[in-house]
């Protein structure tokens, strides 16, 4: 009878330590499928959060430049402006005194024509 006490209480540890591996076995498949649920939304949100910034990043990007082409256009038109002026009144200066050399020439040819009759 002991004997048999004996082999009982052995089967009987046997297959409880055969459950009991199947739980774990069986909870370990539950945290790994958890885990890849959870990685897989994290990796969604991720995704939409980096396409979100690049279309946000495009579009301040496409302002600032079009902003800095408007300001360099009027820059140049400005230039533009101030050379226009700067070339009025140096070809104003120009002939200013081409005039007065021309008068100054004018009068030294009446001396000399003077001197010699």
């Amino acid at each position: 009878m002991k004997v048999l006490w004996t082999i009982l209480v052995v089967a009987l540890l046997g297959m409880s330590t055969a459950l009991y591996a199947q739980d774990v076995a069986t909870d370990v498949d539950k945290g790994a499928k958890d885990t890849a649920h959870a990685t897989k939304d994290a990796t969604k949100k991720t995704g939409h959060a980096t396409k979100t910034a690049a279309k946000d990043t495009a579009k301040e990007t496409d302002k600032g430049a079009k902003d800095v082409a408007k300001d360099t256009d009027k820059g140049a038109k400005d230039a533009g402006k101030d050379t226009e002026k700067a070339a009025k009144k140096t070809g104003h200066g120009v002939k200013k005194g081409v005039d007065d050399m021309g008068h100054d020439v004018k009068k030294g040819a009446d001396k000399t024509a003077d001197a010699v009759k």
